[in-house]
């Protein structure tokens, strides 16, 4: 559920206390676990390192993500394939007969 207009957006107190420490055109990865925390424009231009429960994944944040939530960029789960053994009979056919054109 999304948080109220009239609350404003919540961001994480300790990340701005961060951000504030660096400058602007700096490079270092600004680690976090607040996936909950909106981005906001002071944030752009900055590189975090956003905790995914297993590890942290760097995302550079862009004017366009202003709004968005941190853990919107960084995925829990892990996709793997669709199908199974037959996809992958099905994927190791595919490739041979292609060159034969």
């Amino acid at each position: 559920m999304s948080r109220s207009a009239q609350k404003g957006p919540w961001v994480d107190p300790k990340l701005l206390k961060k951000i504030s420490k660096l400058t602007q055109g700096d490079r270092t990865v600004i680690k976090t676990w607040s996936r909950d925390s909106e981005i906001s424009p002071e944030m752009v231009g900055f590189v975090f390192g956003i905790h995914n429960g297993k590890d942290f994944v760097e995302v550079t944040i862009g004017e366009d993500m202003v709004g968005h939530r941190l853990g919107e960029f960084s995925l829990t789960r892990k996709f793997a394939k669709h199908g199974g053994k037959m996809q992958r009979d099905l994927e190791k056919k595919a490739p041979a007969k292609a060159p034969a054109k």
